[in-house]
């Protein structure tokens, strides 16, 4: 996979989630969250585990078996699927490690995202370098990114299509 494919892919991971507040607030909010309580590995795996978590243009899926973990893309109309495994790490710290598959080759990659609870909402950024949002509000709202965990497997099929697509190239 190339580097442009790859920033491509983790251009749409980073871009899930968001924060309309002020910079001086979100600053604020920041210094909160950092010390805030990270989610324990059971409250992380109870958020994933089983849901497929739907993105703007893909999805990825955390299964429970072996923890596996496959995903699809199709931004920017160049479809995509990546294979490996999801894991938890330091408190509050989801990742999952795959290898991505598109017509111009493949290529692995590691996505992390640190999870913490202020006041009974849970906030996301993703590592190293993200910014902190709000994941699911105290009273969860329908445009919470939560909301885009879905239980089940949303990824299967779609993810079948673009590997035989890629592989009659």
């Amino acid at each position: 996979m190339s580097l442009h494919r790859i920033a491509l892919v983790a251009a749409v991971i980073a871009g899930l989630g968001g924060n309309t507040s002020s910079v001086a607030a979100q600053a604020r909010e920041a210094a909160d969250i950092d010390k805030a309580r990270p989610l324990t590995s059971s409250e992380l795996y109870e958020l994933y585990n089983s849901r497929s978590w739907l993105w703007k243009a893909g999805a990825g899926h955390f299964a429970v078996k072996e923890r596996q973990f496959t995903a699809y893309s199709n931004e920017g109309g160049s479809p995509s699927y990546g294979i490996g495994r999801w894991f938890i790490t330091a408190p509050g710290k989801l990742c999952f490690r795959a290898t991505w598959h598109a017509a111009d080759g493949t290529a692995p990659a590691v996505t992390c995202f640190s999870h913490r609870e202020v006041d009974g909402a849970i906030y996301q950024k993703r590592e190293p370098d993200g910014e902190w949002s709000v994941f699911r509000n105290a009273r969860p709202r329908r445009s919470d990114e939560w909301a885009k965990l879905r239980h089940g497997d949303y990824v299967a099929k779609r993810m079948s299509r673009i590997k035989a697509s890629l592989a009659d190239r």
